[in-house]
Parts: C-alpha cells; sequence; structure tokens
C-alpha cells in the first residue's frame, strides 16, 4: 500500500502549493489594482482648447432653452436646461459635442428662459414695461442703463403707466450677443446714483466691478423688489430662442420675474450686472442671468456716479 499521498507531509506540500496558487492570484488581484488607476490617470484632462470645442458644439446645436458657461476648475461645460428642453434635444447637444459629450455636464431649472419684460410699470415704452438698473454720467449728461432687449422695443420712456412723465430717449442699444442699453435722462435732476431696495431706503453705489464665483449678490426690480444669492456661473451663454442668443453674462440663483429687466445686480455698494433674463419665480426660486456693467460702461464711455 502506498502511503505517501496520505502522508502528513504529502498534505503539508499540498497546503503550500495551494497558498502558492492563492499568493499568486493575490499578487495578480494586488497588480491589476493599480492598473485601473493608471488608466484614470492616463485620461488627459481636458484642454481649453476641447472645452472651447464642447462650448461651441452647444451652440451649434442651437436648442431654445439653454444657458451655458465654462467651469475651469471643473473641466466642464456647466449645461443648463429650462423645462422646455426635452430628453430628446438634450441627446441633441450631447450628439453634436461628439468626443466632447464627455465635458458636457448638465443641469435642470425650473420654469423657462425669458427676457422678462411685461406691461406694467417702472419704465415704460411702447406697452412694455422693464426696470432701470444704473444711473450713470459722461460729463454733465446723465443716462440710464437697463436691458437692451428693453431699448429695443421704444425709443421714449416714461417713468408713469400713463406715459406723461418723460424719462428720457433711447441712446444706444445692444441686443442679441449683448443685453444693454442706455436712455439719455431728459433733465440731470431726474438722475439718483442710488438703487432702490423696496423698503422705503436706497444703496449708495459707489463704483462698478466685476463679478466672481460664489459672490453674494443683491438683484432691484420693479416687479419682484429685492432679493438674494450667489454668483454660480461666469461668461455664460444663453439661448433664448427665436435667434436671440446673449454671451458673457454672469449666472446666478437669484430670482427675478417679467418686469424685472434691465434691474440692477449689486453686491454692497458695487455696482456688478444689469438683469438680462432667466426662469422659475420668486416663490419657488429659478435661475437669473445678468450682462456684467462693466462692458456696459465701457461701450458707452460712461460711468457710475
Amino acid at each position: 500500500m502506498n502511503l505517501k499521498r496520505f502522508s502528513p507531509l504529502g498534505g503539508v506540500a499540498r497546503r503550500a502549493r495551494l497558498i502558492a496558487v492563492a499568493s499568486s492570484l493575490l499578487t495578480v488581484s494586488a497588480l491589476a489594482v493599480p492598473s485601473a488607476v493608471a488608466e484614470s490617470a492616463d485620461s488627459a484632462p481636458v484642454t481649453t482648447a476641447q472645452l472651447a470645442q464642447a462650448s461651441d458644439a452647444v451652440l451649434g446645436a442651437d436648442v431654445p432653452g439653454t444657458a451655458w458657461y465654462t467651469d475651469k476648475a471643473t473641466g466642464k461645460v456647466v449645461v443648463t436646461a429650462d423645462d422646455s428642453v426635452s430628453p430628446a434635444e438634450i441627446a441633441t447637444i450631447k450628439k453634436a459635442a461628439g468626443a466632447r459629450a464627455e465635458a458636457l455636464q448638465i443641469k435642470r431649472t425650473t420654469g423657462t428662459f425669458n427676457k422678462l419684460i411685461a406691461g406694467g410699470q417702472a419704465i415704460y415704452t411702447g406697452g412694455g414695461r422693464c426696470s432701470l438698473g444704473f444711473n450713470v454720467r459722461s460729463g454733465s449728461t446723465y443716462y440710464a442703463l437697463t436691458a437692451g432687449h428693453c431699448t429695443n422695443i421704444g425709443s421714449t420712456w416714461y417713468t408713469n403707466s400713463s406715459n406723461t412723465t418723460v424719462l428720457g430717449t433711447t441712446a444706444g442699444s445692444s441686443f442679441p450677443t449683448n443685453d444693454y442699453g442706455i436712455i439719455r435722462h431728459s433733465s440731470a435732476s431726474a438722475a439718483d446714483g442710488r438703487v432702490y431696495l423696496y423698503n422705503g431706503t436706497y444703496r449708495d453705489i459707489t463704483s462698478a466691478g466685476n463679478a466672481t464665483v460664489g459672490q453674494s449678490v443683491q438683484r432691484s426690480g420693479s416687479t419682484t423688489g429685492v432679493h438674494s444669492g450667489t454668483v454660480t456661473g461666469l461668461n455664460a451663454t444663453v439661448n433664448y430662442g427665436g435667434g436671440d442668443i446673449v454671451y458673457g453674462l454672469i449666472q446666478t440663483n437669484v430670482c427675478a420675474e417679467p418686469g424685472d429687466s434691465g434691474g440692477s445686480l449689486f453686491s454692497g455698494s458695487t455696482a456688478l450686472g444689469l438683469t438680462s433674463g432667466g426662469s422659475g419665480d420668486c416663490t419657488s426660486g429659478g435661475t437669473t442671468f445678468f450682462q456684467p456693467v462693466t462692458e456696459a460702461l465701457s461701450a458707452y464711455g460712461v460711468s457710475i456716479f
């Protein structure tokens, strides 16, 4: 009888072989893990040129109700889609981006993007109502800045709904691409360098500046008064539909409603922007975009006072 295969030494040898096999498997597993990490590490970060290509693809998709900006910190083109944008249209955007689709970050916002103009009060023209942004001047001549989609609809502006008290006349307008316009005051005494806070008080605005992501801001408008929030993105592009595409906007989570267009965005005593448009309302919240005021000041050669 051959007892060798039952010998303790045989069992030890067998266990040793099993341990060796197991060890080799563990070694393979241990070596396999870094390969996955290596693949992730080998994935080259998205370049500025690639982000620009992704942004251009969103523009080329031409889907109304979308807005987008490049977040260099995350290497993403952040696309915000309102309720009017269907899943099929989201797919169209991704298809347009092709190989750059991974650089897109899709977000949703309630409501639909509108240019926030309505019939009512504040500053009036041609049956439409907007809000005055900031009073400015060039030497001894005084002007009011507001949204360009407002100044596009009329030449004479009034301070009352019956259109009997003249504010001034449109002296310049830029919309789409930009969204700023300027009204020359009929009387210098009508110009006030402050912003109304809708509680009986005013805020002195003494300078103009550029917004930063995360900055706390306030917006004043004739429909909803004053509301607060933060800047969530810069250099945003918004497709309002009908060929109305505006570039270089400040994106925020401050609410706004029709009639607030042209109203002032500010932080402390610093003017930041003019209300362009957005989605949602001041009951449920929303997304609102602002034309940087520094661009309008430069375009018209005027200054805050």
